[in-house]
């Protein structure tokens, strides 16, 4: 498992307590765990569009130097 630190703005941190005081997440490592999962979730077809255009620019650029 990877260990990252975060910096949080004055405003995000206070966001982040209230979450933990109202209960949402038992850790400030729970709470940023969800966030980046949902980040990753509701990006997944731009993340994957992205990724495929970089293997297509690739392929391009192999078959181009084989010619």
């Amino acid at each position: 498992m990877k260990t990252v630190q975060v910096q949080l703005n004055d405003r995000l941190a206070s966001e982040l307590d209230a979450l933990m005081r109202a209960g949402f997440f038992n850790s400030e490592e729970e709470a940023i765990r969800f966030a980046l999962l949902k980040y990753i979730q509701n990006h997944e077809p731009l993340l994957s569009e992205r990724f495929q255009l970089e293997d297509i620019a690739w392929a391009r650029k192999q078959k181009r130097q084989e010619q």
